[in-house]
């Protein structure tokens, strides 16, 4: 992939939430950058991942050690299996620089996890850092804010 056109960076995004909906863990973790990061803000407008708590921040080894947890047969939290459906506005690209492969995406969703009998909906905005690497779209940093972000949580068991 050289420039990658808008049409081809919402379809990366689209691409992504059907990955996770249909448990693609694995080759969702291949979607990130080797220095990537997926964030979900503890506050409204937080600016600082690191010196403020965040729900999560991870890098692609906590991701791949949370995808590993997911599979484990002793996660007995996961007995019956969690599942999660995304519904995505379309994604909108915020800015782009083809010069040096980096690009910003905004998606408004609703998202729904459920397992046995307790279902839960999240709302929010996905902000996704795409960078061009080695000629393949990689995130560089994705970004969950909640709707409500500070409001008290019972356990995310999958991802946004």
């Amino acid at each position: 992939m050289t420039q990658p056109s808008d049409a081809d960076l919402i379809a990366f995004v689209v691409r992504e939430a059907r990955m996770l909906d249909e448990h693609r863990f694995e080759e969702w973790l291949t979607l990130f950058a080797e220095d990537g990061k997926y964030w979900m803000p503890l506050e409204w407008g937080q600016t600082d991942p690191v010196l403020t708590g965040s729900l999560m921040y991870e890098d692609p080894l906590l991701l791949r050690i949370r995808v590993e947890r997911l599979k484990g047969n002793r996660t007995f939290s996961q007995k019956p299996k969690s599942r999660c459906h995304h519904v995505l506005q379309t994604p909108t690209v915020d800015s782009r620089d083809d010069a040096v492969g980096d690009y910003h995406l905004y998606t408004p969703f609703h998202y729904v996890e459920t397992r046995q009998d307790e279902q839960t909906l999240y709302a929010g905005w996905a902000r996704h850092h795409l960078v061009l690497r080695d000629g393949a779209l990689r995130i560089k940093l994705k970004r969950v804010d909640l709707v409500n972000c500070d409001a008290a949580f019972g356990n995310i068991q999958l991802f946004m």
